[in-house]
């Protein structure tokens, strides 16, 4: 499940057309490497929560009959791979309208009808965690497989940002994995239970569904997943699990250039000039 429905006010005016998950790191959008990322997992059906006017996201993964037979016209394969590999046949995608940005929580009911009875993951297209081993949601997926208990990926936050993130305290179980005894939205450093940070990565059994049907609205009437999740931990286990690998916020500007120069090293037609040109700007600014 993919909650794509958000306006991306942080992008402006870039966002005012383009949907902030399609801003590109390199030469790929942010919501593909979610994408990629959830296929690797062994999702086979991808939902996206979107609203009435992204419709980029869904053209993206479309064909686009027009450019691939251009580019097979031209011989131009290995740029046609690119863009007719992105989703297998076999994979199914299903969008779901968010007509109101009502929350997190909001958007994840909307896919009830979809989801079912079964368990699902959500992941937040603009937290990209990057590693060499077993993406993000793998790691989550497999620690599902061996307990049958829900999943938050987090990673450990500086006290004086607990106030920007759901903050988890945990007790080890007798498996040794941390069990979730408390989850708050954005406390206060002083009322944080932990430096435990949720990042955009969930797997959850479907009861999540009946717990998000009761928990009140918080303000400007958002129904908020951390409440759902905190419902939750009074009748099936949650588990927090660090995820190995490093985490960029692509919803702000700074954790986004991060994140574009980080990639830009895995593209060896580019490295060697992007290095050159991070020197030459080092040494025009004193520092190289």
């Amino acid at each position: 499940m993919f909650p794509v429905a958000g306006l991306g006010t942080r992008f402006l005016p870039a966002t005012k057309s383009i949907p902030k998950e399609m801003l590109p790191i390199v030469d790929k959008p942010l919501i593909q490497y979610a994408v990629e990322e959830a296929l690797e997992a062994g999702i086979e059906t991808l939902v996206f929560i979107t609203s009435s006017s992204k419709h980029a996201i869904s053209d993206h993964f479309d064909s686009a009959f027009e450019l691939e037979t251009k580019l097979a016209a031209g011989g131009k394969t290995e740029l046609l791979e690119r863009i007719t590999r992105i989703v297998p046949d076999a994979v199914t995608r299903v969008h779901v309208t968010q007509t109101e940005a009502l929350g997190l929580g909001h958007a994840v009911l909307l896919a009830e009808p979809v989801v079912g009875d079964e368990p699902f993951a959500i992941l937040l297209a603009d937290d990209m965690i990057r590693n060499d081993g077993p993406g993000a949601l793998a790691q989550m997926t497999e620690v599902y497989r061996q307990t049958g208990a829900s999943v938050v990926g987090v990673e450990e936050v500086p006290a004086e940002r607990t106030s920007s993130y759901g903050i988890v305290g945990v007790r080890e179980n007798p498996e040794g994995r941390m069990a979730i005894e408390t989850i708050v939205e954005k406390p206060a450093p002083e009322d944080a239970p932990s430096r435990l940070g949720v990042v955009g990565r969930y797997v959850l059994d479907p009861s999540i569904f009946s717990c998000l049907h009761r928990v009140p609205t918080g303000a400007g009437g958002e129904i908020q997943l951390t409440d759902g999740i905190a419902a939750m931990l009074g009748e099936k286990p949650v588990l927090a699990l660090p995820l190995a690998g490093r985490r960029f916020d692509c919803g702000s500007r700074h954790g986004f250039i991060e994140a574009t120069i980080e990639y830009a090293m895995d593209h060896e037609e580019i490295r060697d000039d992007i290095l050159d040109h991070m020197q030459a700007l080092l040494a025009r600014a004193g520092r190289g």
